[in-house]
């Protein structure tokens, strides 16, 4: 019997290991792919014949097309800008708005609460035309203004939302005591609520981050000139010339934007798991 109980288990785990393989290589091959052709020729990316799996004559030459005939570093630096003040303001409205609507007694909290869930469902695809309308009557069109005053208006609903639900896990009892000693309602979010809190906040951290970083649409609204695109569009826009692709380039490109993105998930894994499942219970 014990037997029969050894040889189901080895099965079982077998079983988990092939599923987990196939798994992997069905979500790793991609970025396989894109290293691989980041370093490849444009001969050898084009050659019918030349093995996909592997790179014959590794070259940089792609990733010096990218640094010296494009804006590149630019685009970085402009992303990283967007991505990193975006997220500052989300995240503190986000913590302001979701404490409010879960601990404090007003009238109206609970449908506010439900309103913000539903403007977290409306596509992004129809709003950036009133939202260029109010761009364009701000006089910040084609800068990076106009995405930093955009971009929170997707971020702050779902954050908010989130927020909510992991502030209301959490035990009215220690905010009570905290009162009882003579702390502000400022003092007890900070000081008490925030620390709590901080899977859910990394976690939306996380969220707006890699939304503002892969932001297409908004940044091709509103932006054209070269210096002043972010990665996502001005990768499209310089490699991607009518039916022209340049491969090589595109796939280094996407390959360096993906780095930070893919270190900050790495670091930060446990904390985002976490705090989606204590958001989620409510």
């Amino acid at each position: 019997m014990r037997k029969q109980s050894r040889k189901k288990y080895k099965l079982n785990r077998m079983l988990a290991l092939s599923l987990l393989v196939v798994v992997l290589i069905f979500v790793l091959y991609p970025f396989y792919c894109m290293i691989l052709s980041s370093f490849k020729t444009t001969r050898e990316l084009y050659n019918i014949r030349s093995n996909p799996l592997w790179v014959s004559k590794p070259t940089l030459e792609n990733y010096l097309h990218l640094f010296t005939k494009t804006n590149y570093l630019k685009w970085y630096f402009n992303s990283a800008l967007v991505a990193a003040v975006t997220t500052s303001i989300s995240i503190f409205s986000s913590v302001l708005a979701a404490y409010a609507l879960s601990r404090l007694r007003f009238r109206g909290a609970k449908p506010m609460g439900t309103g913000i869930f539903v403007v977290y469902l409306i596509p992004q695809t129809l709003l950036f035309i009133p939202l260029a309308k109010v761009v364009n009557s701000l006089g910040v069109a084609n800068s990076l203004w106009s995405l930093i005053l955009t971009y929170p208006t997707f971020q702050i609903p779902f954050s908010t939302w989130l927020l909510m639900g992991y502030f209301r896990n959490l035990p009215r009892e220690i905010e009570d005591a905290a009162m009882v000693d003579g702390a502000s309602r400022l003092r007890i979010l900070w000081g008490v609520v925030f620390p709590m809190s901080l899977p859910a906040v990394v976690t939306v951290t996380l969220f707006c981050f890699t939304l503002s970083w892969g932001e297409l649409i908004y940044a091709l609204a509103f932006i054209s000139d070269s210096l002043k695109q972010t990665l996502s569009i001005g990768t499209t826009t310089e490699l991607i010339r009518g039916d022209m692709f340049f491969w090589g380039p595109l796939m280094a490109g996407g390959l360096l934007a993906a780095i930070p993105v893919v270190l900050t998930f790495s670091l930060l894994v446990d904390y985002y798991v976490s705090g989606l499942a204590a958001g989620g219970i409510k």
